[in-house]
């Protein structure tokens, strides 16, 4: 990626994260993270990756209340970014802490089982 693609991306990861926090007020998101923000070579479209607090019905339910907002966020997403396309949004869940989380409980396991 270029270097205004990854500033860019930075830019728009701080900016929705802000629009969810302050101007969001549906239930069903809770506790989120965004972890990553990809963008195409031609800026038009972007990947938002997530993570969830909680359990596989919260994830559902947080990303049906994004997919609620996903108009009203790229329309204040446009308002704040100097550009001249606001980019498509796509919500996905990143897996990476769950994978991370779950090798740590493998390892912790088997150092209990050593230490026996």
């Amino acid at each position: 990626m270029s270097q205004r693609t990854v500033r860019l991306a930075e830019n728009i990861k701080y900016e929705i994260n802000d629009i969810i926090r302050k101007n969001i007020k549906d239930p069903r998101i809770g506790f989120l993270t965004i972890t990553s923000v990809e963008l195409t070579k031609d800026l038009k479209h972007c990947t938002i990756y997530l993570s969830f607090w909680g359990d596989e019905k919260t994830r559902k339910e947080g990303f049906e209340g994004l997919e609620r907002a996903k108009g009203f966020i790229r329309t204040e997403l446009g308002k704040r970014l100097t550009i001249r396309y606001t980019p498509e949004l796509h919500f996905k869940f990143d897996e990476s802490f769950e994978h991370g989380a779950k090798i740590a409980q493998i390892l912790k396991d088997l150092k209990k089982e050593e230490n026996e």
